[in-house]
């Protein structure tokens, strides 16, 4: 059965689960297996391919299900003509994360689109409540990717308290399934924002070896930090570093960061080539904590349903158990 909360209510859709936009992981394909599903999918935009935006926009544009488009805001800066396509394809929300809103709030709004923001601290919260947003992510260190240092179960409820009722408030950050689901909405979040277990589905575009070291991977097998950043001649603005699974690479460099620094070009080649090549014992699978409770790669679809599924039998175990107790 569906669960509605005032993010459903929102977005116009059925279940308060959504795809988290992996920049060239979340494509067309993802977004519209979520979407389809009655979560919502969102496109990931990431740093900004202009090709690959017009390609996966222009496959959703007569999709006829809500959806949403996600950019890495700081990149976007630099490319802002890339929210035009982006609008052109009438997504019910843009998500903007990791910069200032403020530049693309206006026309998001006069598109007539929802503007969603990811934060990671109050600050940012409030950045983004002046800008209009209309949603707010709260996002843990826990999350695979960019993000801070707070985790899920600290700043899920300190948003939420901070937003005191203005706005939806979502969950992310190392959540896989409906446990995590029907938790968040015990602290009050209305809905959940999930990156790795969507990563490791049959739809996201990502190499079918990168989906298998999420699935084989344990709790505790990934690393928050800057080396995967820095071998791609990448400087994030601070406080955002990346985690992903722990593997030759990482080992190599963590604790020689100045020396990565120093010898950027040839790390960088060398980086490129592995991506190319698919070599993950160099290369990066950006992955959140989560990956412990991941052991299959299967439709979307059939991810958003389990974890409705999951969620509604924790939340109804808690309504018999306060039950008894009357």
């Amino acid at each position: 059965m569906p669960i509605s909360t005032e993010l459903t209510a929102r977005l116009g859709i059925e279940h308060p689960v959504l795809a988290a936009p992996m920049a060239m992981i979340t494509g067309s394909r993802l977004v519209k297996a979520v979407s389809g599903a009655g979560g919502f999918g969102i496109l990931g935009g990431g740093y900004g391919d202009r090709a690959w935006l017009e390609v996966e926009t222009a496959a959703l544009k007569e999709f006829g299900r809500p959806f949403g488009i996600g950019f890495i805001t700081w990149s976007l800066a630099k490319q802002p003509e890339l929210m035009d396509i982006a609008l052109q394809a009438r997504p019910r929300a843009v998500m903007l994360s990791f910069g200032d809103p403020a530049p693309f709030a206006p026309d998001i709004k006069a598109a007539g689109a929802l503007l969603i923001c990811q934060v990671q601290n109050e600050e940012l919260a409030q950045q983004a409540l002046d800008c209009g947003a209309d949603i707010l992510i709260a996002q843990g260190t826990e999350a695979g990717g960019h993000g801070a240092s707070r985790t899920t179960l600290d700043i899920v409820p300190a948003i939420i308290d901070f937003a005191a009722g203005r706005v939806p408030v979502v969950a992310a950050g190392g959540i896989a399934d409906g446990r995590g689901l029907a938790a968040m909405m015990m602290l009050g979040a209305s809905g959940l924002l999930m990156g790795t277990r969507f990563y490791a589905s049959v739809e996201a575009d990502a190499p079918e070896q990168a989906k298998q070291l999420i699935r084989a991977a344990k709790s505790g097998d990934t690393v928050r930090g800057v080396v995967m950043d820095w071998s791609r001649k990448l400087m994030w603005p601070a406080p955002f570093t990346a985690r992903s699974l722990a593997n030759d690479h990482l080992r190599r460099w963590s604790g020689r960061e100045i020396e990565l620094m120093q010898r950027a070009d040839e790390i960088a080649v060398e980086y490129a080539a592995a991506r190319e090549a698919g070599n993950f014992d160099i290369a990066a699978v950006f992955a959140g904590e989560s990956v412990g409770l991941i052991h299959d790669i299967v439709p979307a679809a059939e991810i958003v349903g389990r974890i409705i599924a999951e969620a509604e039998q924790s939340l109804q175990g808690r309504r018999n158990f306060l039950s008894s107790l009357t």
